[in-house]
C-alpha cells in the first residue's frame, strides 16, 4: 500500500487509518476523482446538500499537492482582479473578484464547524525587495479596494520588524483574512468530516478508465457507476484522461523545513505571519506550530525534482535568515501543482454530467475550496458561477508536451532577470 511522502506535514499529521481500496460494483449520485482539496472540498459541500458520493484516491488523501505545498492562505488568484477584468471584461471581473476572498472564508468556517485541528494561523505578510515591488503592492491594495475587499495593511520598512527579523525587503503588506495552516491535517479533516455526513472515501484506487458518456469510473479492482462525475486530479491523472493533462503543465515546487528552533522562530518570525515575496518566482515560508521554519522556493516545470532539495532551497533560506546557517534540516520534500498557459483555474464540462476542476497555478489553497463549492453548485441547480468560470477561454501551451517545458523555462528566465534588475 502506498503512503505518503515522507515531509514534515506527513510527520505530524492527526493519525488517520487508510482506507480501502475500491473493489466491485457501487453507485451513487457522484463520484469524485481525487482526494486531494478540490475533490474534498466538492464531496463536503455535496453530502451537507444531501448528494450521495464516493471519492477515489489514487493513494491517500492529501497525497498530492494538497498535503505537501506551503500551507499558506493566499487570496485571489494567480493573476491579480485588474488584469482578469481587462483579460476577460468588466462584467466577468466584477464577479471573479467578488469571489476572491471565499476560498479562506471556507476554509476557516469548515475549521470551525467540524473543529478540525489544522494549526490555522491568522496573517500574511507580502514582501516588497524593491521600491517598484511596493508600488505594485500600493497598486495592488486600490484595485481589491474598488472591488470591497478591505483586508490590508500596507507596512514600510521599519514595520517589517513587527513581522519578520531580515534585512532583505523595502517593505510589505499585511492580508489580515490570510493565514497559515497543516494543509495535509486540513484535508484530512475535511475528509473525515465528509464521511460523517455518510460520505465514503476509497484510497489506493488510482481510476484507470471514464466511460464519459455512462458516466461509469473504473478501477483495477472496481467501479462506480454515479449520475455525475467530478474530475479533480489536477497534475495526477497520469494518463487517465490526456483531454484534461494537455491543458496543464505539472510544475514541481520544493520545501524545507528546519529542526525545532523554539525562541529564535519566534524571534525571526514575531507576529507568526507567513511570508511571501514579489518575485516571478518567489520565496515562502512561515513558522511551524512546533517553532520550525518551513521555507519554500524554486519552481522545476515539467514535475521533476531537483538533484537535491536541500541545496537548491537552503540558500534561498540564508538569503532571508542567515543567522540559520548552521541549523539542522530535519525535512525536505517536492510536490507538483498544475499550471494553466493563463496562470488561472479552469473549471468545466467534459461531457454533459461529467466535471472538472484543476489548474489553480499556485494558489491552490484558496481556490480549490471555492471551485469545489462551485462544482457542487453546479449538480445542485445553481449554475450560475459555474458556468462564469466555465465560459472563460482555454489556451494550450504553446509547442505541445513536447516543448512546453522549454519555452515556459525561457519565459521564467525573463521574469527572473527582470526580478534581478528590478525592472
Amino acid at each position: 500500500m502506498t503512503e505518503h511522502v515522507k515531509s514534515y506535514y506527513a510527520a505530524t499529521a492527526n493519525k488517520q487509518d487508510a482506507r480501502p481500496p475500491l473493489q466491485g460494483s457501487h453507485t451513487a449520485d457522484v463520484c469524485v476523482i481525487g482526494g486531494g482539496f478540490t475533490g474534498i472540498s466538492a464531496a463536503l459541500e455535496l453530502a451537507e446538500r444531501g448528494f450521495s458520493v464516493i471519492v477515489l484516491e489514487a493513494v491517500r488523501v492529501g497525497y498530492g499537492a494538497s498535503g505537501r505545498n506551503g500551507g499558506q492562505i493566499v487570496n485571489g488568484y494567480s493573476r491579480d482582479l485588474d488584469v482578469i477584468s481587462a483579460r476577460y471584461g468588466e462584467k466577468v471581473g466584477k464577479v471573479i473578484g467578488a469571489l476572491a476572498n471565499e476560498g479562506g472564508n471556507i476554509i476557516r468556517e469548515r475549521v470551525a464547524k467540524y473543529n478540525i485541528q489544522c494549526d490555522l494561523t491568522p496573517g500574511m505578510l507580502t514582501t516588497a525587495l524593491t521600491h517598484k515591488q511596493m508600488r505594485e503592492l500600493e497598486h495592488h491594495v486600490k484595485v481589491w479596494n474598488s472591488f470591497g475587499h478591505d483586508q490590508f495593511e500596507m507596512v514600510d520598512q521599519a514595520g517589517l520588524a513587527k513581522h519578520v527579523v531580515t534585512d532583505r525587503y523595502v517593505g510589505g503588506l499585511i492580508d489580515k483574512k490570510g493565514g497559515h495552516l497543516h494543509p495535509l491535517n486540513l484535508v484530512q479533516g475535511e475528509a473525515a468530516a465528509f464521511e460523517s455526513l455518510g460520505g465514503v472515501i476509497y484510497e489506493n484506487s488510482p481510476v484507470v478508465y471514464v466511460d464519459l458518456e455512462h458516466t461509469l469510473v473504473k478501477t483495477a479492482q472496481g467501479e462506480v457507476k454515479a449520475r455525475y462525475v467530478f474530475v479533480c486530479g489536477n497534475a495526477y491523472l497520469h494518463g487517465v484522461l490526456p483531454q484534461l493533462e494537455n491543458r496543464i503543465m505539472p510544475v514541481s515546487t520544493q520545501v524545507l523545513a528546519t529542526e525545532p528552533l523554539g525562541a529564535e522562530a519566534a524571534r525571526l518570525l514575531p507576529s507568526n505571519v507567513c511570508v511571501e515575496d514579489c518575485n516571478y518566482v518567489l520565496d515562502y515560508f512561515r513558522r511551524s506550530a512546533d517553532n520550525r521554519i518551513l521555507y519554500g522556493g524554486g519552481i522545476v516545470y515539467g514535475g521533476t525534482d531537483p538533484a537535491s532539495i536541500v541545496d537548491k532551497i537552503r540558500p534561498l533560506m540564508l538569503k532571508t535568515f542567515p543567522s540559520l546557517k548552521n541549523v539542522r534540516i530535519d525535512y525536505t520534500w517536492s510536490g507538483n501543482f498544475a499550471l494553466t498557459l493563463t496562470r488561472f483555474p479552469q473549471i468545466g464540462r467534459l461531457a454533459p454530467k461529467v466535471f472538472f476542476s484543476h489548474g489553480d497555478s499556485g494558489h491552490g489553497v484558496t481556490t480549490t475550496h471555492l471551485l469545489g463549492r462551485i462544482l457542487a453548485e453546479e449538480v445542485s441547480g445553481d449554475n450560475s458561477r459555474f458556468d462564469v468560470f466555465a465560459a472563460l477561454p482555454y489556451f494550450p501551451f504553446p509547442g505541445g508536451k513536447t516543448f512546453r517545458v522549454p519555452l515556459t523555462v525561457i519565459g521564467a528566465w525573463y521574469y527572473q532577470l527582470r526580478d534581478k534588475l528590478g525592472l
